[in-house]
């Protein structure tokens, strides 16, 4: 019997493993450089015994217009490796914050010419307006400033090089 649990337990750990995989190919719909996983939103993975699938996701802030766009996709991505009973679980709190992007995911922004997030988010110098000091994602210089507070989403900052001269967003740091 202590076998057979095992051995159970061992698929529902590889089945776990899948679902992981299966959202790393996940998209984030504002930053598609991103999946969830890079972004640090998925919190959690659970199979149950009747095969139902429950994934606990921290959105990036409470008033994010994608959230409701991103359980979609991942909805849709779990039932298309087989799932049919997904659930979503918004978990709140801890809130998420910059420090969950993986080092992955901080050198795909890179690679995609957004700047990552600098620093603390205990700092939170976005919220009150503070420029951060950003290297430019093209050319690596310090020689940089702040165009506007917000870029193509509340959570980025428009920057302008002043070495290469190109524009380029900004991750804040929440």
């Amino acid at each position: 019997m202590g076998q057979t649990f095992s051995v159970v337990e061992d698929n529902i750990n590889s089945n776990v493993q899948h679902i992981w995989d299966t959202l790393c190919e996940v998209q984030d719909p504002e930053v598609p450089a991103l999946s969830v996983v890079d972004l640090g939103i998925i919190r959690n993975i659970k199979i149950l015994e009747d095969r139902s699938v429950i994934v606990d996701v921290t959105p990036t802030y409470t008033g994010c217009p994608a959230t409701q766009l991103i359980n979609s996709f991942i909805r849709i991505a779990i039932e298309a490796s087989g799932y049919e009973d997904v659930n979503i679980k918004t978990v709140l709190s801890p809130p998420w914050t910059t420090e969950w992007i993986s080092d992955e995911g901080r050198r795909k922004l890179k690679e995609y010419g957004i700047a990552p997030p600098v620093g603390k988010p205990e700092k939170r110098g976005a919220l009150f307006g503070v420029a951060a000091e950003v290297n430019c994602p093209r050319c690596q210089s310090e020689k940089t400033e702040r165009i506007s507070e917000f870029g193509s989403t509340a959570c980025k900052a428009l920057y302008k090089c002043g070495s290469c001269l190109e524009p380029f967003e900004y991750f804040k740091c929440l």
